[in-house]
């Protein structure tokens, strides 16, 4: 029976870990969708561009800010492919993409 539970165990760990480590983004992937895709409101470093904020009439989010930062990777996911405020949704990203541009959002928080 033990020597059973090592081998499934050991299964279940060859199988999850390569999924969990194939749903974490490559950061320098989403650097080119963040550039393709988020560009147009946001600088490379995450900071609102400040004549589109005026434009728009709101006070946009710094991407590195602790208040974005803080967002789990579903809130992230749901606020990019659903937008937010007057955030229009991102269209035409795939999954991948979409987890790695989720990972270059995580690479632009500020050190403590």
């Amino acid at each position: 029976m033990k020597r059973w539970f090592v081998w499934m165990l050991g299964i279940v760990t060859l199988i999850a870990v390569p999924l969990a480590l194939a749903q974490k983004g490559d950061a320098v992937a989403g650097k080119a969708v963040y550039q393709k895709k988020c560009a147009t409101c946001h600088e490379l470093s995450g900071a609102p561009k400040a004549a589109i904020a005026k434009m728009m009439k709101v006070e946009m989010r710094d991407l590195s800010s602790k208040e974005v930062q803080a967002k789990s990777d579903e809130e992230l996911s749901r606020n990019i492919t659903q937008g937010t405020g007057k955030m229009v949704p991102v269209k035409g990203l795939s999954d991948a993409d979409l987890q790695n541009l989720i990972a270059y959002l995580r690479s632009l928080k500020k050190p403590q």
